[in-house]
């Protein structure tokens, strides 16, 4: 097959690795397996640019690397194409990636690759937007937006600052009022945190979802309001816990509105780790089967 790899130079581990060398043992393992390679390595503001002339090239598979916003910009770019989409686990927790049961090493992945099959896969989309891990608003977003005024060099030093964040968001929760429909059902609710997801996430690990084809938006409803209770919330989300917390409302559908009814001050959301200001109404959907991707054999 052909390849081309996007690499962005500046977004995840690739920041801190020899490019030049990696990109050679990319290209050998590949030609090893007989399927040919380019590759773009650009800065971060270049990688849309890049994905766009991927996606309007003769290559077969598109590989991309970098952090959670190259992952999903090389989705986007491919929702409903033909193409498939190969994806380095370059970025600091790597959920997609994980769900497709890619192997965490880079060369490793590589090696998956040479060797792989295509999947078609389901992605998400909130007012039109496109998906493929989460959308959040309240307590995550808050603590995005804390996260990214903190300086940091690594992936631990990333995590590290996403750990500072929570507790300080554990101090001063967001309080949202809400409704929300849920195919035939309304709700009406205030919340601390709200995620739909693209499909269920799974239970005992990260949050992720085993399944990226079962056709369902995870919709994901944290009641929680005191310390005592948002702690718990925060160690049953960092083991997997989800069907344990007596505090979320877990729910499935292939559609869903949000409306935002408290305050007329301007509230954002995570968008698969972007931070974007919310709109006061957000439609969501499940789109089936719409993005190939390359997973190990």
């Amino acid at each position: 097959m052909r390849f081309i790899a996007v690499l962005n130079k500046d977004g995840g581990t690739l920041r801190t690795i020899d490019l030049d060398e990696f990109s050679g043992r990319m290209t050998d393992i590949l030609g090893k397996a007989g399927h040919e390679l380019d590759i773009e390595a650009v800065s971060g503001a270049d990688v849309d640019d890049a994905l766009r002339r991927a996606a309007a090239s003769q290559a077969e598979v598109v590989i991309v690397g970098g952090g959670d916003g190259s992952v999903s910009s090389a989705a986007a770019a491919l929702m409903g194409k033909g193409k498939a989409l190969a994806i380095l686990p370059a970025g600091t927790m790597n959920l997609f990636a994980r769900g497709l049961g890619i192997p965490l090493s880079l060369d490793a992945a590589m090696d998956a690759f040479a060797h792989g099959q295509v999947r078609p896969v389901d992605m998400a989309s909130a007012n039109g937007r496109p998906f493929i891990h989460q959308f959040s608003i309240g307590m995550h977003a808050e603590m995005v937006g804390m996260r990214e005024g903190m300086e940091f060099a690594s992936r631990l030093g990333k995590i590290g600052a996403s750990v500072r964040a929570a507790f300080a968001t554990l101090l001063d929760p967001p309080s949202l009022s809400i409704a929300l429909n849920i195919g035939d059902a309304d709700m009406l609710t205030r919340t601390t945190a709200i995620s739909i997801t693209n499909n269920l996430f799974g239970e005992g690990h990260l949050p992720y979802a085993d399944c990226p084809d079962g056709g369902v938006l995870g919709i994901y409803v944290t009641v929680a309001r005191g310390k005592g209770q948002l702690v718990r919330l925060f160690l049953n989300i960092a083991r997997g816990r989800w069907r344990d917390n007596p505090h979320i409302e877990i729910h499935e559908s292939e559609r869903a509105v949000l409306k935002l009814l408290s305050g007329r001050e301007k509230r954002l959301c995570v968008i698969d780790g972007e931070l974007l200001p919310l709109d006061r109404v957000t439609a969501f959907e499940i789109h089936k089967k719409v993005l190939n991707v390359l997973v190990p054999s």
